[in-house]
């Protein structure tokens, strides 16, 4: 890492929530590029470090999925490239939604995502990797999903068992839930699983990565600039696939609210669709 990123100040992390914290002293400092070397869960947190400041946020994916990273159309695989645009790069203006105040970049969860984020330990991760969240899903898969209601002014359907909140297309590597989403057009993209038992929703999850369309009436799918979800019991909410707390959750976003390193435009079109 010293020898790519030559001529810059390099800060390591070794508890969670410190990358926010390095990050924001970073900007107070007047430091006017800050970059988060990771995994998404490393970009949210130098995100909630830096919103609201002068500072640009560059990416040098080194996680597992780098979903935001792709959404951008950086080259994960090249590193010296993504080094290259945040040196030289003009940074763009990307939405910023938040959840309870938390910001996020690229997705967040109510229920059975965010419960299986709850469920899937550190040990598991370690020893399986991404194959450690299937394991986790199948356990919960048997249980009785939560009721979930929702408040927005754009949502048809008032309850649901399971709802996905995108800023950007992609969900869990290079998915496309979000069809319509644009990363700057200032609205999140919701889904909403109705009254189904977890099996159904992974099955329609299915339907949800492989159709071009949505056209399923078990699921919602709409724009908004702002929604509340709510439950009888505690049910978990994750952002970026951290977890954050439980319901209610208030939604919102901040149009064009973050300024981050990515090629041009032009070459998002390899983006899935």
């Amino acid at each position: 890492m010293e020898a790519l990123t030559r001529g810059a100040v390099l800060r390591s992390t070794s508890t969670w929530g410190e990358a926010e914290s390095l990050a924001r002293a970073a900007s107070e400092e007047g430091f006017e590029k800050v970059v988060a070397a990771g995994g998404d869960g490393t970009v949210n947190e130098v995100v909630n470090g830096i919103a609201g400041t002068g500072a640009a946020l560059g990416l040098l994916p080194l996680g597992t999925m780098n979903v935001f990273a792709t959404e951008l159309g950086l080259p994960g695989n090249d590193l010296e490239r993504c080094w290259q645009i945040i040196c030289e790069g003009q940074p763009r203006f990307v939405d910023l939604p938040s959840a309870n105040g938390k910001h996020f970049v690229q997705l967040a969860g109510v229920g059975f995502d965010a419960q299986v984020v709850k469920e899937t330990s550190l040990a598991l991760k370690r020893s399986f990797g991404p194959l450690s969240y299937i394991m986790s899903a199948a356990q919960i898969a048997a249980r009785q999903p939560p009721r979930l209601r929702i408040e927005s002014e754009n949502a048809v359907t008032e309850e649901g068992s399971f709802v996905l909140v995108g800023n950007g297309r992609l969900y869990g590597g290079r998915f496309p839930f979000f069809k319509q989403a644009v990363i700057d057009d200032g609205l999140l993209d919701v889904l909403v699983f109705k009254r189904l038992n977890y099996l159904e929703i992974i099955r329609y999850l299915q339907d949800v990565i492989f159709s071009s369309q949505i056209t399923s009436p078990e699921v919602e799918y709409f724009q908004t600039t702002s929604l509340r979800v709510a439950s009888e019991g505690d049910v978990p909410v994750e952002v970026d696939g951290e977890l954050i707390g439980n319901c209610p959750v208030q939604f919102d976003i901040r149009s064009r609210g973050l300024r981050v390193f990515a090629p041009p435009m032009a070459q998002l079109s390899s983006l899935p669709s």
